[in-house]
């Protein structure tokens, strides 16, 4: 059965950090054993790794064209593979799938955390052989030293909140439209066949849920990914984006995004670039080109708001924070950076991140590159805010690593008429929320061109909203019918301009 992930992004190096994958030209047997054992370790709560077999490697990049496997090997191959892990104490199975680049075969070995870690391997393929604990050192695989023994032993028993078991739930509280919605946005070969299995096997193979066939029951990550209502489960599991219309804060709106969190982070992300994002173009006197910057370079915030949703603490029962005021955007979650992380490496051009809170979530945030979880984050919006002449972006976490925020301090125009504008802008866009509740994306770009340039053609909306025709009337009529617009001119004169924005409803 396919694996739910795309194989020619994994191959490339593009979705899994290359720690995580090993390549091996043919089958050797006893170094695979150990390179299992390894990744069922975890001992960094990366998610485990992928072990591929008929692919050769040069300084940890596949050697493409594969050589391959001849076909008569695969299921030999396999046969050995399951009573190869038979020399792993306590037990453990990776997922086997062969696939084919180019003609040619190759066997790919997941091997996700595991749950009963640490685990051991013989050290021969003797059958009286001792048998070692072993760990992944970057890209290679090691016999754990004394200090990763005693690491390992303290993580006995303790797998991370998102790929633990839930047993308030069942897998009905699995969506199977959600699910193939994920499959289908990251190219898996598993999409086309997710209908024709039952249910049961897509989510083991998924690994979102665990269990006996009698007490089959989903991981904490498959319902905060694959649920209609992960708050259900995990309370304030949401991303709050407050706009604030004064100084004092005694005037805000306020949206609340739910869901399955990757909807939420994409939702939330879609809502601050349409309202909050706005390009400046400056002249220069004797340059014939402008200066074109944003008032938040949007690769800032994205990264921002993707680390916030990745590195959570989803047992606290408090939501994801955007507070965007005149001169600033603050992004607040909770949950710090992992040991042995400190605020010195905050300053640092890359960090180096050993440990992740959330194995799993990373996971499936990368497939949908929405992340990318190789300590690239900071340095990137760093770099963002930089190449955009920001300010150095601030980050604040406490002893404890209870909490983490992120400052962007806004660009804004020497005359600072973009603060002014802005403020009125979110003013407005508030009593529209208050009259008229919650406004669709579509609403919200029409709203925010009528308050950049008064008015809108039919020919205008069609550009910023990309819909077709028939949606675009549509649209255009609930808003008149709300009267949030009005319709003015007749023929090619018809355009539309808003409508009376009241203090009260």
């Amino acid at each position: 059965m396919p694996l739910p992930i795309n194989i020619n992004e994994l191959i490339h190096g593009s979705t899994v950090e290359w720690e995580r994958i090993e390549f091996k030209e043919g089958w050797n047997p006893e170094i695979i054993l150990h390179t299992i054992c390894a990744f069922a370790n975890d001992i960094n709560n990366w998610g485990g790794g992928y072990l591929i077999i008929g692919i050769s490697e040069s300084n940890g990049r596949a050697v493409l064209p594969p050589k391959g496997l001849d076909i008569d090997e695969l299921d030999k191959i396999q046969q050995e593979l399951h009573q190869l892990c038979h020399k792993i104490t306590p037990t453990y199975f990776p997922v086997v799938e062969p696939y084919k680049i180019e003609e040619k075969h190759f066997l790919v070995v997941w091997c996700a955390g595991g749950e009963a870690r640490p685990y051991k391997a013989n050290k021969t393929l003797s059958n009286n052989s001792d048998k070692a604990y072993y760990v992944r050192r970057m890209s290679s695989t090691a016999k754990a030293n004394e200090q990763e023994e005693q690491q390992l032993l303290q993580l006995t028993a303790k797998i991370p909140f998102d790929d633990r078991i839930n047993h308030h739930a069942t897998i009905a509280d699995l969506s199977l439209a959600h699910i193939r919605i994920f499959l289908q946005d990251v190219k898996s070969d598993l999409f086309e066949s997710a209908t024709k299995i039952p249910f049961e096997d897509l989510v083991r193979v998924m690994q979102i849920a665990r269990g006996s066939s009698e007490y089959l029951r989903p991981v904490n990550v498959g319902l905060l990914f694959f649920s209609d209502t992960p708050e259900k489960f995990f309370p304030y599991t949401q991303i709050e984006v407050t706009i604030y219309h004064d100084d004092i804060g005694d005037s805000f709106s306020e949206k609340v995004f739910k869901g399955p969190i990757h909807q939420q982070l994409r939702d939330a992300l879609a809502h601050i670039k349409t309202l909050v994002i706005e390009e400046h173009v400056q002249k220069v006197d004797g340059q014939a080109e402008a200066i074109r910057y944003y008032n938040y370079p949007f690769e800032a915030v994205e990264e921002v708001l993707a680390n916030a949703v990745y590195h959570k603490n989803y047992e606290e029962r408090e939501p994801i924070k955007v507070n965007i005021l005149a001169d600033r955007m603050e992004i607040i979650s909770h949950g710090g950076a992992m040991p042995p992380i400190t605020k010195d490496d905050f300053k640092k051009d890359r960090i180096i991140t050993m440990k992740y809170l959330n194995r799993r979530i990373g996971d499936f945030l990368k497939e949908l590159h929405l992340t990318e979880g190789k300590g690239t984050g900071i340095p990137k919006i760093k770099r963002a805010m930089k190449n955009n002449g920001s300010d150095e972006p601030i980050f604040e976490t406490d002893e404890a690593r209870t909490y983490f925020v992120t400052i962007l301090k806004a660009k804004l125009e020497e005359s600072n008429l973009s603060s002014n504008r802005i403020r009125a802008i979110t003013t407005n866009y508030g009593r529209l929320a208050d009259n008229y509740g919650r406004l669709d994306l579509e609403e919200e770009k029409i709203i925010k061109y009528l308050l950049d340039y008064g008015k809108i053609t039919r020919k205008e909306l069609l550009e910023i909203i990309n819909v077709k025709k028939t949606k675009a009337h549509e649209i255009l009529s609930q808003m008149v019918e709300k009267k949030i617009i009005i319709k003015s001119g007749q023929g090619r004169s018809t355009h539309y301009i808003l409508g009376e924005i009241k203090n009260d409803k």
